[in-house]
């Protein structure tokens, strides 16, 4: 039986010429139903987050001491086992605690109007679409990881996040089972709101994160160019709250600075920096 999403690019595919990207999706998409290109989802956030830490991973055990003028708590060094046994507990978590959830979200998906029919997106709605995501996420997930530093949600949940008060890449998604799915609903609240093409979708949760596993990195390199986003936080500034750790009342952001400022929990990480520029 053909899917539903074929029929209707098919008509649309009769009615003009395709562009390369939209007979690549075609091809692709034409024989699957619109549950599993949902399920895709669990795939790529399997894929990306075993690929993009290696990076930083290699750099960590290799010792190289060039790099170590960007790490930024430099005494401090991870052993392949700890980082394999890092990798082990995020995988596990997310075939049993989110794997799970994407198979029975996939009605409120269809339901929402996350569409996988063509036309695609073009590059400026796949941009803003991006943009606003990060923001409802980024202002959304301030709140709650600020209310996970209270003394209860600490204590039961967001601690096991702060075992590694020495961030690595691979330890971005490292939480208690109940923060990945607590985490989650801001993650997923921008598609809620505005709704658009899967691809959107799989690219709002790809670049995430990535965005994590570099803010958990480690290390501050010059030649980022995510240091060229307004507001964007960065290795070093997420690297304060994970070492000050459960006593953390500031930098909160997941993302961007902009609420920290706003409600003022970034100044004992500006007070750092003032004293470290004084000390240098």
């Amino acid at each position: 039986m053909i899917p539903y999403h074929t029929l209707e690019e098919s008509k649309h595919a009769l009615s003009r010429n395709l562009t390369f990207a939209e007979t690549l999706w075609f091809n692709y998409s034409a024989k699957k139903s619109d549950f599993v290109l949902h399920c895709h989802n669990i795939l790529f956030l399997c894929l990306f987050y075993s690929i993009a830490p290696i990076p930083f991973a290699l750099i960590e055990l290799s010792g190289y001491k060039k790099f170590n003028k960007y790490k930024i708590q430099p005494y401090v060094k991870r052993t392949f086992l700890e980082m394999f046994m890092c990798y082990k507990y995020v995988m596990k978590t997310f075939i049993f605690a989110v794997g799970p959830v994407q198979i029975v979200s996939y009605p409120t998906i269809k339901w929402l109007g996350i569409r996988t029919s063509l036309p695609l997106p073009s590059s400026w709605e796949l941009f803003w679409q991006l943009l606003v995501y990060f923001l409802i996420e980024d202002y959304a997930n301030y709140w709650i990881h600020r209310m996970l530093h209270c003394k209860w949600g600490y204590e039961n949940i967001h601690k096991v996040h702060h075992e590694y008060k020495t961030p690595i890449g691979l330890a971005a998604p490292y939480a208690h089972w109940a923060e990945i799915w607590i985490l989650g609903l801001p993650a997923f609240l921008g598609p809620v709101l505005v709704p658009g093409h899967i691809i959107t979708y799989w690219l709002w949760f790809i670049l995430r994160q990535l965005e994590a596993i570099e803010t958990h990195s480690g290390y501050e390199f010059p030649w980022s160019f995510t240091k060229y986003i307004p507001f964007y936080g960065g290795p070093a500034y997420h690297d304060y709250h994970h070492f000050v750790g459960g006593t953390s009342q500031g930098n909160f952001a997941s993302v961007f600075t902009y609420c920290d400022y706003i409600y003022g929990t970034q100044k004992g990480y500006q007070y750092k920096k003032r004293m470290y520029k004084k000390m240098s």
